[in-house]
């Protein structure tokens, strides 16, 4: 597992859900559509997506 870094490369709005995928495994798409569905169905995913983008940190270029 790869430290959490917000991507530069793969990044649609912040970078986040490209972080957990690149730092877990998984594809980014795919984390983009749980987080959406986190957002629509769960009420949490907004802020949750916010509070990532202010506290990971930017991966160095």
């Amino acid at each position: 597992m790869k430290p959490l870094k917000l991507s530069n490369k793969n990044r649609k709005i912040g970078g986040v859900c490209a972080a957990f995928a690149e730092s877990f495994g998984f594809d980014a798409t795919l984390v983009r559509i749980i987080w959406v569905c986190c957002i629509v169905f769960g009420g949490f995913g907004l802020l949750a997506y916010l509070i990532c983008w202010l506290v990971i940190p930017r991966e160095e270029v």
